[in-house]
Order: structure tokens, then C-alpha cells, then sequence
């Protein structure tokens, strides 16, 4: 018995590099953007959350907002100065902010009454944090160059901190197993580190930068911290006290900082308006969003347990007063934005008649499909379905299989055939030079059954995926035929456009090459 013959297998050509990548399809889905003027024209200088809601600092008040409708729900104004770093804690039953004249101030996030006030400072108070292991202590950093602990038991200072040499302007507490330790960022161009425990308020680590520091942000391994100083951006190892990496994508100075994607990609927002993302392997940045102005703060926005949160909104806060924020749509919500959008499309393009019988036909297939499921409930339907049939084998396919590579080669290159596809004429001039038949196929041709082969070869030279084989051609045609190419016009014009793209791709690749030289060159002299 015979064995059965199936057809022959595309050629699959390798993908090349997606023009979206994964990355930013999903940074993309931060959609729906909401921005929201400041009441002042102040600038947005700090952006806090937690699950339920997050806070705003701009000019003399702190704004809270739901994290679920974005709506605003209350506004704290009790505030002598500008006021900085609203934080609110984790359980949403208090926040603690500074101001510009040093107060520093607790209120009950409800009734926004004052639950403690502190005048320790003497000059403003840009850092305020509650800690994240106990909610009665808190961290304070402010432009007299200290950091201080506080209770919110006490009048005084848990402790003081005092050896930085000009501002503070960035502070918090260490994750993880280290969250009994204090990172301090200064204008002095050093981040310190700090143990409460030891019983002095000497750092017992000091990272040296070349700009003062804008923001610190200790990262999810509890061992590594980013800081934000200048344009760049430093990730310091605790363990081995050395920075492992500094960042330099930002073209200014980057003055916030913030960890997405449970702590696997970090980021960060500049003066250059620019909100970065990388990933935290390699340090790559994987995506940016350009905004209109400098950017002051920048807070990506989770819901859900702590182990297991969700990216729920960008918000970025803006030099111009703006509050930008970017929801992410997830589950229906994604899938009722989707068919909205699809639905203004067809509307704009004059479609909707069109879109709306295509959506009233789909919905009328779903019913029927749910009313045969119905119908079939309790019965024993069988249903043969034989599908071990072959495959249709094409014409093409067929005249290489018996041999007749003339006809094979003129059918896969006539552009009128309605299965015309470049992707079957590589298949088979692969399969040709496999065999060894590609010269027999082109043997004993005259002008017009010439003509449609050069033609092909002439568009398709210089593709990188069929450069390889169309050579093979081309010498092969032009071995047998040069001494014929003026006896047509048509062919003649066909052998000047093979040789007129052939030349154009080879004064590419020259430029190509200098280039390279040039380029190696120049990072040879940098090394």
C-alpha cells in the first residue's frame, strides 16, 4: 500500500521584533485618564495611598481621594504654610503631614481633627511618614538637616538624627526585615542609612553621590535601595555597600520614585516630564509616558492584599498644578471600554450601520448557541465528524511532486492567481534548490514566461528573509539569459530594475559597514 502523500509545508519566517512589546500593551491599558486642576497654583508634590484611598499634597491642603471611583472625599486645610508629604496610613483612619514653617501635623482622616501637633522643627518639614511595623510611630525630615522619630504618645522626639550637612529632603523606613532602620536622602549629595537600636544617632552607612538626592525608595528585596539623585538614578546594596547599577535614561533631574507590579518594576518621574518604567533584573526601561509638564510626583496605585496587590492607577502630580490619573481596566470594565471604542470608530468612519449588524448578529449566534445547549440537556447526542481526511494538496504543490518544476515556479509567481502569496514562491524555491532543480526550472524559458520571474525576484531581493535564495536566482537567470536581455523591451527593463535594487542594497550595506567602523571606533577611544 502506498504510502499518503501530504502537501508540502510553508516556509515559517522568523518574527522579528514586535512593534509593541508586552510592556507597553500593558502600560497602555492605564487608560481613562482623569486630570484634575489644583485648587491653587501650587504644583502636586506629593501623591500617598493606601487600599481604599490616596492623598494629594498641593499648596495648603491635602486632598483624599477613593482609589475606587477617583471621586474626592475630603480636603484637610488646616495648614499655616505649604504644606508636604500628606501620608496617609495604611488603615485610612489617620494622616500626617509637615509644612513650610515647621509645624508638623497628625489628623483623624475622617473628622480631619487634629489628633497632635509638633513644633520641633524650625524649618520645613518636606518628610513625613507613619512607620510600616507599628502605627503609632512615625519618621519626620526637614530642611534643619535632621531626621526624628516620633510616637504619637509623646511630645518629644523618639530620636534625633543629626549628621547630614544640609537639607533632607527625602526619608523612610526599610522593608521587610530592615523596616527598624531609616534611608535619608539629602541636598548634601548622601544617602545614610540609620539603626534607632545601637543608641546614637550616627549613620552606620553613608553612600556618597555627585547631585544632591530628590528621592530614596528602599526596593522589595529589603537589601537594595534606589535614589534619585540628579539625572540619574542609583541602586545601592545594602549587603555589599556599593551601588549595583546607576540608571541614566532621564534627561533631568528625577524627583520621585515608586515600585509597580509588586515590587518588579520600578518607577520614576523627572523634571523632563517624562514617567519611566524599568524592570528590576536587568534594570531596562521597558516603558515611558510623556506629559505636558515637569513632573513633581508620580505614585503607582495598588489594590488588594498585600502579597498579592493589583496595579489600580498611575497618578503623577505636575509643576502646572495638574493631577493626572490613569486607570487600569480589568475584567468587563476592559471589555465594555473596547467595544465603546470600536463603536466611536465606526461611528467617525461612517460604519455604524455596519458595526451594529455585525454586533446584533454575533448576539443572535450566542442565543442560539445557549437555547441547542438547552435542547441538548438530558440526551444522547452523537455526532460523527471524520476529520482524518487529507489536506487539499494545491496546483503548485502537485506539479513539484511529479516533477514539473517549469510550471510549478510560473504558477507561484503569477500575482493574478486569487492563492497568490509570496510565501509559496520561497517555499518552493526553497524546496527547489533542496533538490537541487532551481537551474531546471529555469531552463528553456522564453521573454514572457521570463518576464514574471524577474519581476518577482526584482520586489523581493532585498528582503532580508528571501535574500538568500532570489541570489541563487538571480545568478541562475542571468547566467542563462544576459545575452538576451535587449531583445525585449519589457525584459530589458525587467534585468535594469534587478540590477538598479541590487545596487541600492549594496551601497546600503557600504553605509551600513562605515557606520559600524565608525562606531566601534568612537567606543574604542571611550574605553
Amino acid at each position: 500500500m502506498a504510502a499518503q502523500v501530504g502537501p508540502l509545508q510553508q516556509v515559517k519566517l522568523a518574527s522579528g521584533p514586535a512593534p509593541i512589546t508586552a510592556e507597553q500593551r500593558y502600560w497602555r491599558t492605564f487608560k481613562n485618564q482623569l486630570v484634575i486642576p489644583s485648587p491653587t497654583t501650587y504644583p502636586v508634590t506629593h501623591i500617598s495611598s493606601n487600599n481604599d484611598s490616596f492623598a494629594v499634597t498641593t499648596g495648603t491642603r491635602v486632598q483624599i481621594f477613593s482609589t475606587k471611583t477617583r471621586k474626592l472625599l475630603k480636603t484637610i486645610t488646616r495648614f499655616s504654610d505649604v504644606a508636604r508629604s500628606g501620608e496617609i496610613r495604611q488603615d485610612g483612619n489617620a494622616l500626617v503631614a509637615g509644612d513650610d514653617s515647621g509645624r508638623m501635623q497628625v489628623f483623624q482622616a475622617n473628622t480631619r481633627s487634629i489628633l497632635r501637633t509638633w513644633l520641633t522643627h524650625k524649618q520645613p518639614v518636606w518628610v513625613t511618614k507613619f512607620s510600616p511595623s507599628n502605627q503609632t510611630h512615625l519618621l519626620s525630615a526637614s530642611d534643619d538637616r535632621t531626621v526624628r522619630l516620633w510616637d504619637l504618645t509623646n511630645n518629644d522626639p523618639l530620636t534625633t538624627f543629626t549628621g547630614h550637612q544640609d537639607y533632607v529632603r527625602s526619608a523612610s523606613y526599610l522593608s521587610g526585615t530592615m523596616s527598624n532602620m531609616i534611608v535619608s536622602g539629602s541636598y548634601d549629595s548622601t544617602v545614610k542609612i540609620w539603626d534607632p537600636r545601637i543608641g546614637h544617632s550616627a549613620p552606620i552607612m553613608t553612600f556618597k553621590h555627585a547631585a544632591p538626592i530628590e528621592a530614596v525608595l528602599p526596593l522589595s528585596t529589603a537589601t537594595t535601595i534606589a535614589a534619585a539623585s540628579g539625572e540619574n538614578i542609583t541602586i545601592l546594596d545594602l549587603i555589599a555597600a556599593k551601588p549595583l547599577t546607576i540608571i541614566t535614561n532621564h534627561q533631568k533631574t528625577v524627583t520621585s520614585l515608586s515600585l509597580a507590579s509588586n515590587g518588579q518594576r520600578l518607577v520614576s518621574g523627572g523634571l523632563d516630564g517624562h514617567v519611566k518604567v524599568f524592570e528590576t533584573t536587568g534594570w531596562n526601561a521597558v516603558n515611558t509616558i510623556k506629559y505636558p509638564s515637569p513632573i513633581l510626583s508620580a505614585k503607582v496605585i495598588a489594590t488588594g492584599d498585600e502579597n498579592d496587590a493589583v496595579d489600580r492607577h498611575l497618578a503623577v502630580g505636575m509643576q502646572s498644578g495638574m493631577l493626572s490619573v490613569r486607570t487600569r481596566l480589568t475584567g468587563h470594565e476592559a471589555n465594555r471600554e473596547k467595544q465603546r471604542e470600536k463603536e466611536m470608530e465606526a461611528l467617525v468612519a461612517g460604519r455604524i450601520q455596519e458595526h451594529d449588524a455585525k454586533k446584533n448578529k454575533r448576539k443572535r449566534r450566542i442565543e442560539a448557541s445557549s437555547r441547542l445547549d438547552l435542547a441538548g440537556e438530558g440526551a444522547d447526542v452523537t455526532i460523527a465528524n471524520d476529520r482524518t481526511g487529507k489536506k487539499k494538496e494545491r496546483v503548485w504543490q502537485a506539479d513539484l511532486r511529479h516533477g514539473r518544476y517549469a510550471e510549478a515556479l510560473d504558477y507561484v509567481v503569477d500575482r493574478t492567481k486569487p492563492d497568490y502569496s509570496p510565501m509559496s514562491a520561497l517555499t518552493l524555491l526553497l524546496a527547489l534548490r533542496h533538490r537541487g532543480a532551481m537551474r531546471d526550472a529555469l531552463v528553456d524559458r522564453n521573454e514572457f514566461t521570463l518576464l514574471p520571474i524577474i519581476q518577482w525576484l526584482g520586489i523581493h531581493v532585498c528582503d532580508p528573509h528571501y535574500v538568500s535564495v532570489c541570489v541563487e536566482a538571480c545568478l541562475h537567470v542571468t547566467e542563462l539569459y544576459s545575452e538576451y536581455a535587449d531583445a525585449n523591451e519589457d525584459l530589458e527593463r525587467g534585468f535594469r530594475m534587478l540590477r538598479r535594487r541590487v545596487e541600492q542594497e549594496t551601497e546600503r550595506a557600504q553605509v551600513a559597514l562605515l557606520t559600524g567602523s565608525m562606531l566601534e571606533s568612537l567606543s574604542y577611544g571611550e574605553t
